[in-house]
């Protein structure tokens, strides 16, 4: 039983770790993208 509760809590951590690694590192790059797209092409940061 204990086992099952130690494997439960590592898979939860690797879910929770990459989840907010995803989002650390993708606002960012999101976010130039679209302020390079309003310089360059014009089109509304929102689209």
């Amino acid at each position: 039983m204990q086992i099952l509760i130690w494997v439960m809590m590592i898979v939860g951590g690797a879910a929770g770790l990459l989840s907010t690694a995803y989002l650390v590192l993708a606002m960012p790059i999101i976010l130039v993208w679209k302020i390079f797209r309003k310089v360059k092409y014009h089109i509304a940061i929102c689209d």
